[in-house]
């Protein structure tokens, strides 16, 4: 396949920008890849196509205030840092990247908040965006981290054009994140409003959890036509003993089982086994999954839509088949889905 075989004309308006009121009240389009049909439905009418022991799978991985903004010593100059990482929590370094990256050079001294308490020295240079920051605090570790954090904000992707507010904390987050490292959501997850699991559970779909610590890496521009030259970056993941039993059961036992979203459906395509089975998994993963390609344990999917050339979108078309997929979303843009983080979802079955 080709890069710009996943270009299509996408509205502005089209993509959110902002949550909507009710988690499980966005559009969902379910796509059948047996039969090429496509139906339009509200998304907690999801619970209607799983049954007794079927299983979803989430990704449990949880979003942390990874901007921040500081000034320059000497300069005052306003700088935007993005944390990715922590390296090292004796030193308490980081890798982040920082812009205007030009006007950051190694020695520089970054200060944080309103009195300026939250101080980091540059110790090194990565890449042309990217530094490595050491933070200047004295205190326990999790103090340190506590504070840092006091100081962050959402990091909201770059088409929703706006700065996050308060109330980005909660929407742009699954309400059943519970390991901390992502610095994106896994948004299919977003529409599961705790009434929606409930439901789920008492129906007798399983839910079980995969961590895959979503990172900038899925937003990078792909700058090769063709896509076997392009290199994903490295995500940690962790499929757990539970998830692998839970998930082999159901396969064993003929039953559906559902990845909720892109993040999960990477990450189990990472830790699959002969068989069509999972095993486990604790590392990290740069697969890039674009069509053609065969899943063995995922057997429906959920997805929001994508933006053009993304990679998630070249794993939904994987999933569901590059033609039906493409069909899809051109319906998506005449119905006026949203797109996005913040947008409509997709179902594949």
């Amino acid at each position: 396949m080709k890069l710009s075989q996943f270009k299509f004309r996408l509205p502005e308006e089209l993509i959110a920008q902002h949550p909507i009121e009710h988690r499980d009240e966005a559009r969902l389009m379910v796509v059948n890849r047996r039969t090429g049909e496509i139906e339009h439905k509200i998304f907690k009418d999801l619970i209607s196509y799983y049954g007794e022991g079927d299983i979803m799978v989430f990704n449990d991985t949880m979003v942390f205030p990874a901007l921040l903004y500081g000034n320059k010593e000497k300069t005052g100059a306003r700088i935007e840092v993005f944390l990715l990482r922590e390296l090292n929590e004796d030193n308490k370094l980081w890798d982040v990247l920082v812009e205007p990256a030009r006007k950051i050079r190694i020695g520089n001294k970054l200060y944080f908040g309103d009195d300026e308490s939250m101080v980091a020295e540059v110790i090194d240079n990565t890449t042309s965006r990217g530094r490595t920051l050491r933070f200047l605090y004295d205190g326990p570790h999790e103090e340190f981290k506590k504070a840092l954090y006091s100081l962050g904000h959402t990091p909201l992707p770059e088409y929703i054009k706006r700065e996050s507010t308060a109330e980005d904390a909660e929407a742009y987050q699954c309400i059943f994140a519970d390991k901390e490292g992502a610095v994106v959501a896994p948004a299919a997850g977003m529409h599961f409003s705790r009434e929606l699991l409930k439901r789920l559970e008492v129906k007798g779909v399983e839910q079980a959890y995969i961590t895959v610590h979503s990172g900038l890496g899925n937003f990078r521009e792909i700058d090769v036509e063709d896509l076997t030259k392009h290199r994903m970056d490295s995500e940690q993941m962790i499929a757990s003993q539970k998830l692998v039993d839970t998930v082999n059961f159901a396969k064993d036992n003929g039953k559906q089982v559902c990845a909720v979203g892109t993040s999960v459906l990477r990450g189990i395509a990472t830790a699959v086994s002969m068989g069509g089975h999972m095993k486990t998994y604790d590392g990290w993963t740069n697969k890039f999954i674009f069509p053609p390609y065969e899943f063995t344990v995922a057997t429906s999917l959920v997805s929001n839509f994508h933006m053009p050339y993304s990679t998630m979108l070249m794993m939904v078309s994987a999933f569901g088949g590059y033609d039906l997929i493409r069909h899809a979303y051109e319906i998506a843009v005449k119905e006026e889905y949203k797109f996005g983080a913040y947008g409509d979802a997709m179902l594949v079955i």
